[in-house]
């Protein structure tokens, strides 16, 4: 079936990747993404969910999800750490990914329709969208943070075709993340998995000329 709609995520595909601004997070706290990663995993089986899980499903507020993540960092740590900067040094260190601003924009005017699917945080909505000309480009927004379920649970992909008016065979979906791709797949769509511009651009070209 032809393709008639691409879905793309924000973060690290229309944007510099993610472990860039997790590494600034670290530069300026001291804090690795190791002992980030293993304080999420001891929230998650203290409470019975994943604190960063439930702050992009809109189940939790960014000032509770950073009092947690200080709480228990506090014990690792030995001291409790400013958490508040967060979420401006990760935006600082997040560039705009040019090249495939330019295939999306290209697709636009092709003739695609356009989406974006992404797991994010309610409160960083207006700092997100600031930074790329989404209304420009994308006709749908899907933000798990306001439909309460994320990529790669079945609902978000089936919430995003509902609101297109199509089916899995009709789109083409990109991520950098490789279960969020398996989790579109699973649901009938065509997935590119985002690793660099020089291997997904071509990958997409060709999915779309296939």
């Amino acid at each position: 079936m032809t393709i008639e709609a691409v879905i793309s995520d924000f973060g690290g595909v229309l944007t510099s990747p993610l472990i860039e601004s997790f590494m600034a997070f670290q530069d300026e706290t001291g804090i690795s993404m190791e002992t980030l990663g293993i304080t999420m995993q001891e929230i998650a089986e203290a409470d019975g969910e994943h604190p960063l899980y439930e702050l992009e499903r809109g189940n939790t507020t960014e000032v509770d999800f950073l009092e947690r993540m200080a709480d228990q960092l506090e014990h690792a740590i030995g001291h409790r750490p400013e958490m508040h900067r967060f979420s401006e040094t990760y935006f600082k260190a997040l560039r705009p990914n040019e090249p495939m601003i330019d295939l999306m924009r290209e697709l636009r005017e092709s003739g695609y329709r356009m989406a974006l699917l992404t797991n994010n945080v309610r409160e960083w909505e207006p700092t997100w969208r600031s930074m790329l000309p989404v209304d420009e480009i994308f006709e749908l927004v899907v933000d798990s943070a306001f439909v309460g379920c994320r990529k790669p649970e079945p609902r978000i992909y089936e919430i995003t075709l509902e609101r297109l008016g199509l089916s899995g065979s009709e789109c083409l979906f990109i991520d950098d993340v490789a279960d969020n791709c398996a989790g579109a797949r699973a649901r009938g769509l065509k997935a590119v998995h985002f690793r660099d511009n020089e291997q997904a651009i071509p990958e997409i070209r060709a999915a779309l000329n296939d």
